[in-house]
Parts: C-alpha cells; sequence; structure tokens
C-alpha cells in the first residue's frame, strides 16, 4: 500500500522526467485550448442543423470534427482504453465548466464561478495527467497533509502538478 509520501515521491519523479525531457507544454496548452473550441463547434453546428433543419451545419460539423481529430491526435498520441474519448471529454467537459462560470460571473455570483473554474480546471489537469502519463495506478487515495485542518484531493495534486508543467507565457 503507497503512503502520501512514497505518491508524493512518484508525482515529484515523474514530473522532474516530464521537465527533463525538455518538454513545452505551452504549444500544448494553445493546442487543447484550440481543440475545446472545436468541440464547441461541432456541438454549436449539429444545433444549428436541427434547429433549422439545414443540412449544410451537419456538412461543417463533420469538417470540424475531422479537424478536432487531427488536432488530438498530437496530443493524445498512443491512447490505451478509453483515453482518446476520455481526453476529449475532459476537454469538452472543462469548457463548458469555464462557460458557465464565464455567466456565473457576469451574474455577479463569484463564489459560484469560481467553483466551476476550479472544476474546470481540475478536469483540465485531469487530461494533462493522462496524456503526460502523470496519473498514478492502483488505487487513488486522496492524501491528508500534515495539518488536519487541510484536506487535499486527488484532482487538486494534479492540478499542482500541472500547473508546474503548463506555462502558456512561456515561448
Amino acid at each position: 500500500m503507497k503512503t502520501e509520501d512514497n505518491t508524493v515521491k512518484e508525482w515529484l519523479s515523474k514530473l522532474q522526467k516530464v521537465k527533463a525531457g525538455g518538454a513545452d507544454l505551452s504549444a500544448g496548452e494553445d493546442l487543447s485550448i484550440a481543440i475545446m473550441n472545436l468541440v464547441s463547434l461541432e456541438e454549436h453546428f449539429y444545433f444549428s442543423a436541427m434547429k433549422t433543419n439545414e443540412k449544410k451545419y451537419l456538412d461543417m460539423l463533420y469538417s470540424v470534427r475531422e479537424l478536432r481529430k487531427t488536432m488530438l491526435k498530437k496530443i493524445v498520441k498512443d491512447p490505451k482504453g478509453e483515453e482518446w474519448c476520455i481526453s476529449k471529454h475532459l476537454l469538452a467537459a472543462s469548457m463548458r465548466l469555464i462557460e458557465v462560470g464565464t455567466k456565473e460571473l457576469t451574474n455577479k455570483n463569484k463564489a459560484e464561478a469560481e467553483k466551476l473554474f476550479a472544476a474546470a480546471y481540475e478536469l483540465y489537469s485531469l487530461f494533462w495527467a493522462i496524456n503526460l502519463n502523470l496519473a498514478p495506478s492502483g488505487k487513488i487515495d486522496p492524501p491528508m497533509l500534515e495539518s488536519e485542518k487541510k484536506q487535499e484531493t486527488f484532482s487538486k495534486m494534479i492540478s499542482e502538478v500541472v500547473n508546474k508543467l503548463v506555462d502558456c507565457c512561456r515561448e
């Protein structure tokens, strides 16, 4: 059974290997955001086709889907199991939570917006953990920190690791 210390050490070791490999995730981050928008476009073309009964939107949906598949292959390189679909849905769910959070922010519901943004970032981080092979194998127990007042969840831990790896401002 893994202890919290072993899990953290394992993650830090994997993080160092990714960094040592010269991974520049800033381009990957930009691409992942583009993929989120392509998934959203697929949805909009679908709804436009259904609402207007104009088949041209289905043709556009097909074109955007093919582009999205091509772009997703640049990040999801060797999917195992259902990692391809999981990755697509993690990005799509993250994008939708960002959009809902933005609407809540516009409606002056800052606390709710912050919760939605945090959930979106945790899903986004899980996407990267899967595609950088950082997700630990075996049973995942949320680690307890030294302070009894603070408990970190597995997804928070992933977010912290991805936060250290992904820097969109690096050129």
